[in-house]
């Protein structure tokens, strides 16, 4: 890409990417931010310090699941709570059988 053709995608005058680079001088924030919405995939820490990747790695997307992925989720958790109250409660009961019996 020419530094006209980013200048236009960016919606700066023509030549001010290569006037800034020339003097040497610093770009706004607001062209920072037309940068940064036009090509989100550039590293901000980049941009304005020079430090860094100039992108940001892709990231994966989180998988969409479906209504009954979902719901077949919630239930297996719930059934493993309930087993897990169960026991606790079976625990509890043989406890007080074991009492009652040394009595």
């Amino acid at each position: 890409m020419s530094a006209r053709q980013f200048d236009l995608s960016i919606g700066t005058g023509n030549g001010y990417i290569l006037r800034m680079q020339k003097n040497n001088a610093s770009v706004g924030s607001d062209v920072i931010e037309r940068i940064v919405k036009e090509y989100p995939q550039v590293n901000l820490v980049w941009l304005i310090t020079g430090k860094g990747d100039m992108f940001i790695e892709q990231q994966s997307k989180p998988k969409v699941r479906s209504k009954q992925e979902i719901e077949n989720y919630i239930d297996s958790k719930l059934k493993a709570q309930w087993s897990d109250e169960k026991k606790a409660l079976l625990d509890e009961i043989l406890l007080e059988i074991e009492k009652v019996k040394g009595q």
